[in-house]
Parts: structure tokens; sequence; C-alpha cells
């Protein structure tokens, strides 16, 4: 049996029972985080144009953008509900892959859900088969295909959505596998992207096509049967090495979702670390921006080839700035949404520290890691070294910290009492009878839906 035929099986053979029940808690909060960053990101500007640009081209609007007024067709929608909640840089890692493994799937289902009437039950199960084949599709082809410069969030993205809106959609296993070569077709995304709006558009672009995919599957709309395997498949064209028994190898025993991280920080995964390191030296001594001569960064090989914008011109740039990591964890002792804001790229004492701090890559450090020395003006030095960053499995955020990250984000989007009703209603997501419920809850109740339809799908 062929690797893209045993993928399209279990998809469609899984029983919401066969799933264990940690998977599905886990499920509930990688949900629950992603539903945080489309409400946190339902306001930034990217979200704002791509939706002015493309309100005219909208079919039947019959789904919601989540923390948005405006509602679109459902296509539309999963492109925007997927800028929303990537834009900035908040949402789930998988380390192993550095796939944001919620934005493509949840928002092409919180598109489909508005639309369509869908169980929470359904809904969850449908986002934990989603979540997996994008992640084993992942491990496959990393890290040689990250390293040739695709964004594998988005590559692996399409999958991931198409599997999601399949399962809801009810497709056969012959139209699951059509649906992942419509997939394979439309998968793609470049990293020269990053530190820009593109960087958002394109796990948008993989939630709507692949909710397209699953939308000609169901219609009969043959494709190749080989797409991930085949000679000139997704594999064999997108990584020089690959190994593809990792995407059957345990299936529906080990799942992906138990290696999930949840990102404390509005950044790219990488810098973490430092920003972690850097925090607890701010807290720990308060460096002021005047006293600081020197930071010196020991950090994983992949951090400046990924990380290593200095002259920052524009808010989306710092994040993925290793010196702009250093600077807001030592001098503002964190990184949330408003530590990557033009404000804060403009900030003297941020510049004064960016314009001091180096970065090596160094071999011995791991992704999760980094050897910080801060050298003071009065000839002392403070060192760390961060062995596990916070948010990753071994210092994961707490449903507490979860919480309270959903809440810093969705009150720049709606009241506050509505965000507790969203937080509330979000977390027993898979008692829902209509999982679009939590979806049109999100809407601003202060405004009326600017556009609207009666069509499905």
């Amino acid at each position: 049996m062929s690797v893209t035929q045993a993928l399209a099986e279990y998809v469609t053979n899984s029983t919401y029972e066969a799933i264990p029940r940690d998977v599905r808690d886990e499920a509930k909060r990688a949900i629950f985080n992603y539903l945080g960053c489309a409400l946190g990101g339902a306001v930034e500007p990217a979200l704002g144009v791509a939706i002015k640009t493309l309100a005219p081209f909208s079919g039947n609007a019959t789904a919601c953008v989540l923390g948005r007024a405006e509602r679109f067709d459902a296509l539309h929608a999963a492109l925007l509900n997927g800028i929303g909640s990537h834009v900035h840089e908040y949402d789930d890692t998988l380390p192993k892959n550095y796939i944001h493994p919620s934005v493509p799937v949840a928002s092409a289902q919180f598109a489909y859900a508005s639309a369509n009437p869908t169980s929470g039950r359904d809904f969850v199960h449908a986002f934990i088969l989603g979540f997996e084949v994008e992640s084993r599709i992942g491990n496959a082809v990393y890290p040689a295909h990250y390293t040739a410069g695709w964004h594998i969030t988005s590559t692996t993205g399409v999958f991931g959505a198409a599997a999601a809106v399949g399962k809801l959609l009810g497709l056969s296993t012959k139209q699951m596998v059509w649906a992942f070569g419509l997939a394979a077709t439309q998968a793609a995304g470049i990293r020269e992207m990053f530190g820009s709006m593109a960087k958002s558009f394109q796990p948008g672009r993989a939630a709507q096509n692949g909710y397209t995919a699953a939308l000609l599957g169901q219609a009969d709309f043959t494709a190749g049967e080989k797409a991930l395997e085949g000679p000139r498949g997704f594999a064999a064209v997108t990584a020089a090495q690959y190994d593809l028994a990792k995407v059957t190898a345990g299936l529906g025993k080990d799942f992906e979702l138990r290696d999930n991280a949840y990102k404390p920080y509005a950044c790219g995964l990488v810098v973490h670390p430092t920003i972690d390191g850097c925090s607890q030296l701010h807290r720990e001594h308060h460096p002021s921006p005047d006293s600081i001569a020197g930071v010196r960064l020991r950090v994983a090989p992949l951090v400046p080839d990924l990380c290593n914008k200095s002259n920052l011109r524009r808010a989306l740039e710092s994040k993925y700035s290793i010196y702009h990591a250093a600077a807001i964890g030592l001098i503002r002792g964190k990184g949330g949404i408003q530590e990557f804001t033009e404000e804060a790229i403009a900030d003297p004492a941020l510049e004064r520290v960016r314009a001091v701090t180096s970065a090596v890559g160094d071999e011995t450090i791991t992704d999760d890691q980094v050897h910080i020395e801060v050298v003071l003006r009065n000839g002392q030095t403070l060192t760390k070294f961060v062995e596990q960053s916070l948010g990753n499995v071994h210092r994961p955020l707490s449903n507490e910290q979860l919480t309270e990250k959903f809440v810093d984000q969705a009150v720049l989007a709606l009241p506050r009492h509505q965000v507790d009703a969203v937080v509330e209603q979000c977390w027993r997501i898979d008692t829902l009878g209509d999982a679009g419920e939590l979806a049109r809850a999100t809407v601003p109740r202060t405004a009326n839906t600017l556009r609207s339809g009666r069509a499905t799908h």
C-alpha cells in the first residue's frame, strides 16, 4: 500500500473513540491557543489590507472571519483566518520540524464550521487528524525541505487542512487520496517572506487551498494517487533527502499533538531561549541600557540563518531578530505583542542594546538553548545558560498561562465581557452541538456584519 493511500485510509476510517483522552485534551489546548492568536491578529494591518482587497471577490458571505464583523465565503474566510492567526508569530509550533500546525487546519475548520453545521466533537476529531497529517509529512521531509527554503507550515499545512475538512465532509478513502493529490499540487510558501505580511499569507493560503482540495475531492475531481511518494511527488520534488516511513510509523498510536509547544513570546521560536534567558537577567539585575557595553550570545546554528535581521525597518522584521530578542528581554523583561511593534523597534533603549549585541552559531547549543554573556560598563559580566526555554514540552505553559495569553490578545479585538464568554465556550468545544457557535461568538458585538449570504461549503 502506498504512503498516500495508507494516510488517506487512516483519516477516513478514524473514530473519535480511538483517539486517546490525553490527545483530545491537548487538541482543546491547541484550538484554544489558536483562537486567542486569531483574535489578537484580528486588528492587525495585514488582515485589514487583505479584507479590503479581497472583499469584492468573495462569493456568498456565509463564513466568519474570527474577531471581525465582516463575513466572506468559506474559502476566503479560511485564508483570512490564517492571516490573522499567524501574523503575530504567537501560534503553536512543533519544535521537531518548526511547523505551526494549528493555523492551516483550524483556519479552514472554523471557516467550514461557521458555514456548515458541525458538532464540537467532530471538529476536535478532524483537527487531530489534520494536525497529524501535516506533522507527519513534515517529519518525513525535515530538515532538507526547510533548509532548501520552503515554509514548511504552508507546504505541509495544505495537507492538514485537506484532511480536516475532508473528514468533516465525509470523504471516502479514494476521495481523500485525490484531495491529498490536489493539496500536493498547491503546496507552496518560501522562507524569504519571513518578516513581512506575506509570511502569514502563506499558511492562510494553505488553509484555503486545503479546503479547496477537499471540496474537489468530494466532487470526484481526480488527482494523481501517489502525491507523497511518487517519483515526481511532494517529497521527491521538495526535499533532497526524506524518509516517508515517518508518515506511517506508529500511525494511530503515536500522536504528534503530544509534542506540541505553545509560545510565551510573539516571535520566531528559535529566539525564545534568548528572550527567556535575558528576561531572567532583567529580573535578577535590572541592567539599564546605558550600563550595557556588549551582549554576546552563543546560539543554535539555525538562529543566525533564520533570525539575523539587524537593521529593522518594520515591526514584523523584529520577530526574526536575535538582536531585538536580547534587547527586549534585558530591558523590558518580556516578549508580548507590544514588544514587536513600530514603537518597540524605534525605542532608543532597545536600539542601543541591539547595536551592541552579537550572536554566534555553536554546534554544541541545541535549538532550545542559549548561552548569554552581558558585559557591563563597570567591568562586571552577567551570564546565563538556558537549558530548556519556557513553553517547550519540558516547561509547558499551563492552562492558566494559556488563558492569560488568550485574554491579553483577545481584548485587542473584543470587549472583556465578550472575551470571557469566548474563553468559557472554547474550553468546552468538544461538548458544543454546533462548533460554529464559537466562531460566531468572536464577532464583535458592537458591529453589524458587513456582508451576508446563504450558501454553504
